[in-house]
C-alpha cells in the first residue's frame, strides 16, 4: 500500500445509527477513507459500481436484497471489492453462506473498534493486490486458487493438520506426526501456517532465522536450492520445519497463491508434507485444503468442538471435498467422560478412525522441552496412538492412489 493512498470503504446497514457508528469508528484512521454509507443491498450494489470502493461493510439483514446476495452480485462484477459481512445474528451458517459466495471476513455487530479497522485493512490490501494484478475474472467461490500442476502418485502427499476450535492439539499431532512418517526413504517437511502465532518451531526447540516469509516473497522462483536454505533440520528427529513468520503483522504478507506455490515445490522434494493450520478459516487454510491429499480433522471431547467439526464437515460437503479426503482424529481420549468416539461418529456421521488417549505428563513434558514425545517416549499412550494414526493415513492415501490408478487412461482396470 503506498504511503498517501487510503482505503476506501463503503458501509452499507439499514440502521442509520448503525452507518454511523461505523464511520465514526473509522473517520480518525488516516489510512481510510469512508466514501459513502447506503441503506439497503439494491443501493450499495449500485454505488460499489459507481464508486469502485476497496471494501464494503455490508449487513445481513436489509429490506429489498440482503447481504449475502448484495455480496454476491458486487463480486461477480468486480472481484477486487472486498466484502466485510456484519450480523446480529453470530451464526455459523451465515458464516459459511458469506464465504462462499465471496465475502472476506464475518464479524458480529456491533464490532469490536480494533477488529473492524484491522478487518478493514486485511480487506484493503486484498483489494490493492487483486487490483494490481487485474484479476477482474476471478472466479467468485471459495476455491479460486490457482492449480499449479495436477497431483500425482510420484510427488509427495500434503497432509493438513486442522480443527476448526482452538486448543485441539494440532501442533502437537502435527509435530509428532511429522517424526512418526519420517525415515531416509521418506523424507519429510512440517510447515507452519498458524502465521501469526505458530508454535511449531518452539515445540521442536527450534529457532532458524529463516521462515515462510523467505520463501513466499519470491514464490514465483523458488527451487529447490532456496527450499534448502530455507528449511531448518530438526537436529533430534531429521524432520525438515518451515517455521512461521517471525512477528504476526507479517502474516499479512502472504498470500493464497504464493503459499499453494511453495506447498506445490515442497511436494516435489519430501515424501510428506505435514500442514499445521490455525483454527481460523482463512485464504490460507481454504488454499490448503484444495491442495492437500488428506484432511487430519480433530474433535475433542466437549460439546463446542463437536459442534464445530458438524459444520466444517457441511463446509467440505458444500465444497465439493471427497469425504475420503478426511481422516477424522479423536484427540486427548478420556475414558471418564461419556462422549465417546462412537457417539461422535454417530452424531456427525463421520467415522473416527484413530483415537489418541488423554496423556498430560506425556505431552506437557514434550511441549516444555522441546522434545516431541515421539522422539524419546514412543512407548507412552499418545506416542501409540499417533503410530495407529500413521498407519490410518498410510493405507488411506495407499487406496487413493490405487483408485487414481484405475481411473487414468493407462490404468489397469
Amino acid at each position: 500500500m503506498g504511503e498517501t493512498e487510503k482505503i476506501r470503504v463503503l458501509i452499507s446497514d439499514d440502521v442509520p445509527e448503525t452507518r454511523e457508528n461505523i464511520r465514526r469508528l473509522l473517520q480518525f484512521e488516516s489510512d481510510i477513507e469512508v466514501v459513502a454509507t447506503v441503506k439497503n443491498g439494491k443501493e450499495a450494489i449500485q454505488l460499489a459500481q459507481e464508486l469502485s470502493p476497496d471494501v464494503v461493510l455490508m449487513d445481513i439483514n436489509m429490506p429489498d436484497i440482503d447481504g449475502i446476495k448484495a455480496t454476491e452480485l458486487i463480486r461477480q462484477k468486480h472481484p477486487f471489492v472486498q466484502v466485510v459481512i456484519l450480523s446480529v445474528q453470530d451464526d455459523q451458517n451465515y458464516m459459511r453462506r458469506a464465504l462462499q459466495v465471496g465475502a472476506r471476513d464475518f464479524l458480529a455487530k456491533p464490532p469490536q473498534p480494533d477488529d473492524l479497522i484491522h478487518a478493514v485493512r486485511r480487506a484493503g490490501k486484498v483489494a490493492w493486490d487483486e487490483r494490481a494484478k487485474n484479476l477482474q475474472a476471478a472466479p467468485v467461490g471459495l476455491m479460486s486458487y490457482p492449480q499449479t500442476g495436477s497431483k500425482s502418485t510420484s510427488r509427495g502427499k500434503i497432509i493438513l493438520v486442522y480443527s476448526p476450535k482452538g486448543g485441539s492439539g494440532c501442533t502437537t499431532i502435527a509435530v509428532n506426526l511429522a517424526i512418526c512418517l519420517h525415515n531416509e526413504e521418506t523424507r519429510v517437511a512440517i510447515v507452519d501456517a498458524n502465521f501469526q502465532f505458530g508454535d511449531v518451531a518452539i515445540f521442536m526447540n527450534e529457532h532458524g532465522k529463516n521462515t515462510i516469509l523467505d520463501l513466499a516473497v519470491q514464490a514465483d522462483e523458488i527451487d529447490q536450492e532456496l527450499i534448502s536454505e530455507v528449511m531448518t533440520i530438526n537436529s533430534t528427529s531429521g524432520v525438515h520445519i518451515l517455521a512461521s513468520p517471525p512477528s504476526p503483522e507479517n502474516a499479512e504478507k502472504i498470500t493464497a497463491e504464493q503459499f499453494t506455490k511453495v506447498l506445490r515445490q515442497l511436494q516435489q522434494m519430501y515424501a510428506y508434507v505435514i500442514v499445521d493450520a490455525s483454527a481460523h478459516l482463512t485464504d490460507i487454510t481454504l488454499a490448503i485444503i484444495d491442495a492437500c491429499d488428506a484432511i487430519v480433522l480433530l474433535t475433542i471431547q466437549d460439546i463446542p468442538s463437536i459442534k464445530n467439526n458438524r459444520i466444517f464437515l457441511d463446509l467440505l460437503q458444500t465444497l465439493a471435498v471427497p469425504a475420503q479426503k478426511v481422516t477424522f482424529v479423536m484427540n486427548r481420549f478420556d475414558k471418564r467422560i461419556p462422549i465417546t468416539p462412537e457417539r461422535v461418529s454417530t452424531n456427525i456421521r463421520q467415522k473416527i478412525s484413530a483415537v489418541i488417549p488423554l496423556d498430560e505428563q506425556t505431552v506437557i513434558n514434550a511441549v516444555n522441552k522441546g522434545v516431541p514425545f515421539m522422539v524419546d517416549n514412543k512407548n507412552s499412550p499418545a506416542a501409540k496412538g499417533v503410530y495407529s494414526l500413521a498407519e490410518v493415513l498410510k493405507e488411506t492415501l495407499m487406496a487413493k492412489d490405487s483408485e487414481e490408478k484405475g481411473k487414468s487412461p493407462s490404468g489397469v482396470n
